[in-house]
């Protein structure tokens, strides 16, 4: 809501104009202010000053306040948050005769706005009035499922994560907006009511600049919220690094850019019921590269079995590419060389010696791709890691909320 307040002030206007639906309202004196500068001059009428948009009990944060001086030019112009003692920046047209802010808003506050104008012959006029914004019953803000920026392999996935849940997933998600260079096909799956993830109908091309923006900030999204705080992302893609791991053959070849450059033997996760802990296969279906650690520290007490229980161990492994978020790694494991290239055994990484290992840690970096084939485990799903790509294309478009 915007309150003026003014005494003396000749042809003191409040022009209107049209917000968001869910304003409305009119603007009330709160006050009488004084005039500041030389007297009126006979003849010439007094610069009035003018606050928009101008009518609504509450503002959107996201829209602009404005003010206008008509019979003269601005002279100053302060817009402050008397809750948090911060300005807000803005902009003055060349001709002087509007303001305009720059910065987002707060949802809930007010806003003390104080103008000056100056009529043809040069006598002040302050003008005095309050912006109140929308105070929602709560905000939904959206966190970036990647880092803002960074260098990434062609198994890429862009992903959102709201920290309450989206009742209008649609309108949500038209307020997205994905590019690419090369243009490359592509789409939104909600995995669900806060957790939205984007990826392209193939992998995306070598070289290619990606970049995202929402624009949910100040739009109502259903059950009474609001979106939070808008977040951008730009990605670079690198060469095409593709692995391929054939649990049936016991080999992983890794293909540059489309060109076979590696095969190595390896072991997968057992699938024999095999005493203290059983099968342990590795998932079936395309992985993608989400760190790696030269060294680590394997403890099975990270999926519950810890010291004391039956399969407990805690053995450093060296050299480790990491393909899911439950533990599925590419590392070095001297224990298992004998039977690399023909028997999986593993707990469900992909075991290799100290060469083979030292080379995918040097080569695969994240957002590389690692396919499983015929590991008799079942599929990665989309909650462990980036399992996006073993969705097929067909059902990552019915995952929209734009195609329901």
């Amino acid at each position: 809501m915007i309150r003026i307040a003014g005494l003396g002030l000749a042809g003191l206007m409040l022009a209107a104009c049209s917000g968001q639906a869910e304003t409305g309202g009119t603007a009330q004196a709160i006050g009488a202010v004084g005039v500041a500068g030389t007297a009126t001059t006979p003849g010439v009428p007094a610069a009035t000053v003018a606050f928009l948009p101008a009518g609504g009990d509450q503002l959107s944060p996201k829209d602009p306040i404005v003010v206008k001086a008509s019979g003269g030019t601005l002279q100053a112009v302060a817009v402050t948050n008397p809750q948090t003692g911060n300005g807000v920046k803005g902009e003055l047209s060349p001709d002087k005769t509007t303001w305009t802010s720059k910065d987002n808003l707060r949802y809930g506050a007010t806003y003390q706005v104080v103008a000056t104008a100056v009529n043809q012959a040069g006598a002040a006029t302050e003008q005095r009035g309050e912006v109140h914004t929308i105070k929602p019953s709560g905000v939904a803000t959206p966190a970036l499922f990647q880092p803002a920026s960074g260098d990434f392999g062609v198994g890429l996935i862009i992903g959102l994560k709201f920290d309450r849940d989206i009742a209008d997933k649609a309108t949500v998600e038209k307020s997205f907006k994905v590019t690419s260079s090369p243009a490359q096909d592509g789409g939104w799956y909600w995995v669900n009511k806060r957790e939205v993830h984007y990826r392209p109908k193939d992998y995306w091309k070598a070289g290619s600049t990606v970049k995202l923006e929402t624009t949910t900030f100040g739009m109502p999204i259903g059950g009474g919220l609001y979106g939070g705080q808008d977040v951008s992302a730009s990605y670079k893609v690198h060469d095409s690094w593709i692995a391929k791991a054939d649990g049936k053959t016991h080999q992983i070849k890794a293909f540059h850019n489309g060109q076979l450059v590696k095969t190595a033997p390896t072991s997968m996760g057992k699938t024999a019921d095999t005493p203290p802990r059983g099968p342990t296969p590795t998932f079936n279906g395309t992985h993608v590269v989400l760190g790696k650690e030269a060294h680590k520290i394997m403890d099975s007490c990270t999926y519950g079995v810890c010291e004391g229980d039956p399969g407990y161990y805690s053995a450093p492994e060296n050299w480790n590419v990491r393909i899911s978020a439950d533990g599925e790694y590419l590392h070095e494991n001297l224990k298992t060389v004998g039977v690399q290239g023909s028997d999986n055994v593993s707990n469900g990484c992909l075991n290799m010696n100290t060469e083979n290992a030292k080379w995918f840690f040097d080569n695969f970096n994240a957002g590389d791709v690692v396919e499983v084939t015929n590991s008799g485990g079942p599929q990665l799903a989309i909650n462990n890691g980036h399992g996006d790509w073993a969705i097929s294309w067909s059902a990552w478009q019915a995952g929209s909320a734009l195609r329901g």
